[in-house]
């Protein structure tokens, strides 16, 4: 019996021992390209590519950009150096004889006092005119749309200054020659691997200026680019890219819905405590004041005229929405004119239909851009008021008893043009990525996540509140450096999926969400 019993604990053990050998950790799977060659891996896009962040290009969100992230993980399987025109700095933007170009300014820091971003202070060592020698594999150009990569002079520093600009000064660092064009000195370096996420500004400047379209500045140009010049650009920049068998990575786009410069300021912040500047009492006073004198009279009027909707009373206990105008609306100023003459007097009532003629209070369905946040209550000038002159206290506070103008906010039609170009473009870029056999990365999907409850990693999550979320920087657009992790990480997968590599991702919970005052 004692046998027995020895004879079956040593089974036991042995049995353990086996349990504990088949638990032990999987061994490690090694990091292969697959059937890609990532020796020269060259990115091409705009600031997304560059490491822009905080509304300005510096040094480190450089080293903490998508395409530089890549590039280490690329490394064990085969990648080879990969250079950047580095900014001198972190106090981020251009500098002109020793003084802030205005045009370019700093980063923003997060101001805990006013729970705001205010640029940091300093000047930017790198001058505008300043030119760095070499090749680099990061070709990423804040401000460049998709036609611009393609696009002969783009770099040249003479093209920066003339009015309009003709050129870039973030190419213009590093452009090989001032005639050549931003594929030309990609395709020179003979690319094994590419990126290519371009498409963002064709509509964002447009976007960025409330829908008010006037230029193609080659930085801050604001018009929709055309599907079909996308088209051509696009497909110029594929064809040309993988004409010499490069394999690459390329990726869609979001929708403007995404990104908190769009979705944090709301259509109704207007309370008692807002009006009054904290003090709520003045605030109730001030609202049955405009209530009285100016939404009260309107809202008579205006439904005379049949359209009574556009204008409703403020309330003293909650939240309304602002005035804005809407261009889209019919221009009732020749009925608010004849209908005010005989209650206020001819001048006066010139005034009424002239600024009112298109106003209505803003609906959920209008998008408030974050920087419209700064001139809320403020007195419009004669230059922003839209009517060429400063106009007169008490009609004098935008938002509350002025209308905020086209460019502070984007309407449904606005919102709507935007979304059929994204559409477009989204189209051509994943025609071509199925037509040349690229891998696809799918960051509508992914910053669509973001701001719908958000993505979960470890014991965080990420999403797409202003400032708090982790995943944009304090400009609302570009991602914070632990949101360029989540980018890297989403084009590792679309790269290991299409081309058998095993590439790994990176931790996202090493990389801040903001950056501090005082960059080490």
């Amino acid at each position: 019996m004692k046998k027995n019993i020895i004879w079956l604990l040593f089974v036991s053990l042995t049995f353990i021992g086996c349990n504990n050998d088949d638990n032990d950790s999987p061994a490690e799977i090694p990091v292969v390209p697959g059937s890609a060659v990532f020796t020269k891996y060259v990115a091409l896009g705009d600031s997304f590519a560059a490491g822009y962040s905080d509304g300005a290009l510096f040094a480190k969100g450089q080293t903490n950009s998508y395409t530089n992230i890549l590039s280490q993980q690329f490394v064990a399987a085969g990648g080879g150096a990969f250079t950047t025109p580095m900014m001198v700095d972190n106090v981020g933007g251009f500098s002109s004889g020793g003084v802030q170009i205005p045009k370019f300014p700093t980063r923003f820091i997060f101001d805990p006092k006013t729970s705001s971003p205010v640029n940091v202070p300093g000047v930017s060592g790198t001058a505008i005119t300043a030119h760095l020698s070499g090749t680099f594999n990061n070709m990423g150009v804040p401000g460049a749309k998709s036609f611009h990569l393609i696009a002969p002079g783009y770099g040249n520093l003479a093209g920066v200054f003339t009015t309009p600009a003709t050129a870039n000064p973030y190419f213009a660092r590093f452009s090989s020659s001032p005639t050549t064009s931003i594929l030309a000195d990609a395709m020179a370096q003979a690319p094994t691997f590419f990126s290519l996420f371009i498409g963002g500004n064709d509509v964002l400047g447009y976007a960025t200026n409330g829908g008010v379209p006037t230029s193609q500045d080659p930085v801050l140009g604001d018009d929709i680019t055309p599907a079909a010049t996308f088209n051509f650009a696009y497909n110029t920049l594929i064809t040309t890219l993988t004409a010499n068998g490069a394999k690459g990575v390329v990726a869609n786009l979001p929708y403007i819905t995404s990104l908190p410069h769009f979705t944090t300021v709301p259509y109704n912040p207007l309370t008692a405590k807002l009006i009054g500047k904290n003090n709520e009492a003045v605030g109730v006073a001030t609202i049955k004041a405009l209530n009285t004198q100016l939404y009260g009279p309107l809202k008579l009027v205006l439904t005379k005229l049949g359209a009574g909707d556009r204008i409703n009373l403020l309330s003293e206990t909650g939240a309304s929405p602002m005035l804005i105008k809407d261009e889209s609306l019919e221009n009732l100023t020749a009925g608010l004119i004849a209908e005010f003459t005989p209650l206020v007097g001819a001048q006066n009532a010139a005034f009424y239909g002239l600024v009112f003629g298109q106003t209505r209070q803003a609906k959920p369905t209008d998008l408030v851009l974050l920087t419209t946040r700064a001139d809320i209550g403020t007195a419009p000038t004669a230059t922003n008021s839209g009517i060429g002159i400063a106009p007169p206290a008490p009609l004098n506070a935008f938002g509350i008893s002025y209308p905020l103008q086209d460019k502070h906010v984007l309407i449904p039609t606005e919102i709507d043009e935007i979304k059929k170009a994204t559409d477009a473009y989204n189209t051509i870029i994943s025609t071509a990525a199925e037509a040349k056999g690229l891998a696809f990365v799918d960051t509508k999907a992914t910053l669509e996540k973001l701001s719908s409850g958000g993505i979960r990693f470890g014991t965080f999550v990420m999403t797409s509140s202003y400032a708090v979320g982790g995943a944009f920087s304090l400009d609302g657009i570009h991602p914070s450096p632990r949101g360029y992790g989540l980018i890297a990480n989403i084009f590792i997968d679309a790269i290991n999926k299409k081309y058998g590599s095993t590439l790994r991702p990176v931790d996202l919970a090493s990389y801040p969400i903001q950056y501090p005052a005082v960059i080490q």
